[in-house]
């Protein structure tokens, strides 16, 4: 990996007059932005429809795009949809929040809206889409239209012979909302199409796109419906147990995240391929993966299914190497970054390292007394990608208002800054230091406080609403690119 740096922005984040960041000209102009800053990527956060707490992370299926991303003036212009119908919508009451309420009740009827005249019509190749994707397409399609049938309750709460996914229920539904099931295959052909046109114009820029694979998929996905050999359930497709984070510093009663866990043993008969085919899916939409919790592939945190909090679960012995092996063998070794972050044992550590994957180092952890290990700049190695914050932490400067007085004191000695100017340190420790690759949140270079933290774990409401609300200072790009220049990161292109 070549000494290089990005930002990090999900496309949720990025402004638009329709209530969310889309596909369409603001991406186009944030490309623009990351070449004018000399940044040679863009990190995202998952593609997938957003299920449960609006989480990107509790997505409805693993392969999917999210439609709320598909951009609506793309629609108009191909004849899809009516310019009024789009206009006839106040889409939100904020500039800088998603009110994904309002995405809920009124993106669908849009698309519908256009999915209709499209219907009418089918491009030649949207058939063609549909077979190429009929490993999972189908199944998520049809999962979709019956959630929507019994008014998007969890499967597990549908009728017994379609929540057990028998053949003849199956037959049934998809005969019954056959124009439903072709709906949500027209929302992810054109969310495709669009998301293409993007990444390409990203290439012809010297922009790559950094994207995340969650280790885990939740309860209420087209993945554990049409597919429950893969996941350590009960007779009743109920979780026998729940994945999590044990207590640590942050939080007293660890993370309880509640996804069902992969049943590995079973996962390693069949050669991985379900998650070979993940990984595949994930390769083909961005140039690099992040595996979210990648120490969980060593051991991972099972917690009793009932549990209210993560407090009484255990570690146990996850795939390991072998999973890695299988993985390196079918799809390379490169383009994978590794989320090594949390309680590292001695095993986790060597897995990695014989991955020869990059690690991630965080630079508020460095001065943060909470955090238990160490994270001081002159530990990183250089097969890493160092960051002030991810979208779980707070912004570096909403981390200098809730710090304590002795950790922020401890930071600007280390630093040599004064505590207004503690952000921008921390911004150039991360670009002056060895780690391979530096990525920066867009939030910490415009200096915003905790209003623009993406995300608070085991929290509920309030999160992945945040978005870019106001224009960017002029100077901006000027200014990234002068430090990029400064601490020999490479410019986009070369």
């Amino acid at each position: 990996m070549e000494r290089s740096s990005g930002i990090l922005l999900h496309i949720t984040s990025l402004p638009s007059k329709y209530g969310i960041g889309n596909l369409g000209k603001e991406a186009y102009a944030f490309v623009d932005f990351l070449k004018q800053a000399g940044q040679k990527y863009w990190q995202i956060l998952p593609l997938c429809p957003p299920g449960y707490g609006d989480s990107p992370y509790q997505g409805f299926s693993t392969f999917a795009g999210n439609p709320y991303l598909i951009d609506p003036e793309e629609l108009v212009e191909k004849g899809w949809l009516a310019r009024k119908t789009l206009e006839s919508v106040q889409w939100s009451q904020r500039d800088d929040q998603v009110d994904f309420r309002q995405m809920y009740d009124e993106r669908l009827h849009m698309l519908q809206a256009a999915f209709s005249v499209f219907h009418e019509n089918e491009p030649a190749d949207f058939q063609a889409f549909v077979e190429q994707e009929a490993a999972w397409l189908p199944e998520y399609a049809l999962f979709m239209a019956i959630k929507a049938h019994f008014d998007d309750r969890p499967w597990l709460e549908w009728p017994a012979d379609i929540r057990l996914h028998q053949p003849q229920a199956l037959a049934y539904y998809r005969e019954l909302l056959s124009l439903d099931v072709q709906f949500h295959c027209f929302l992810q052909y054109a969310f495709h199409e669009q998301w293409q046109k993007l990444r390409a114009y990203a290439h012809e820029n010297g922009v790559k796109i950094i994207g995340d694979v969650p280790i885990y998929v939740p309860l209420d996905s087209a993945d554990v419906w049409a597919h429950p050999e893969n996941f350590q359930l009960g007779r009743t497709r109920r979780p026998k147990c729940v994945a999590g984070c044990p207590p640590d510093g942050f939080s007293k009663n660890g993370q309880y995240w509640g996804n069902p866990i992969y049943d590995w043993e079973r996962m390693e008969q069949s050669g991985f391929s379900w998650w070979l085919q993940r990984i595949g899916a994930a390769g083909r939409n961005y140039d690099v993966v992040r595996i979210d919790h990648f120490r969980g592939l060593e051991s991972y945190y099972s917690i009793p299914a009932g549990s209210t909090t993560a407090a009484g679960g255990h570690w146990k012995k996850g795939p390991d190497r072998d999973f890695i092996h299988a993985m390196q063998q079918a799809l390379g070794s490169g383009n994978i970054i590794a989320e090594d972050l949390g309680y590292l044992t001695p095993e986790v550590k060597a897995m990695l390292a014989e991955s020869g994957y990059p690690g991630m180092k965080i630079m508020q952890f460095a001065f943060d007394s909470r955090e238990p290990g160490n994270y001081l700049p002159y530990t990183y190695p250089r097969n890493s990608v160092v960051y002030t914050g991810t979208r779980d932490n707070v912004t570096a400067e909403g981390w200098r208002q809730s710090a304590s007085a002795e950790d922020v004191a401890y930071a600007c000695r280390y630093l040599r800054c004064a505590p207004e100017d503690l952000t921008e340190a921390m911004i150039c420790a991360c670009l002056s230091c060895v780690s391979d690759m530096a990525v920066i949140p867009l939030a910490d270079w415009l200096h915003l406080d905790a209003e623009a933290r993406i995300n608070t774990p085991s929290t509920q409401g309030a999160n992945w609403q945040w978005r870019l609300g106001s224009p960017m200072p002029g100077s901006l790009a000027a200014h990234i690119a002068q430090l990029t220049a400064l601490y020999e990161r490479t410019p986009c292109g070369e």
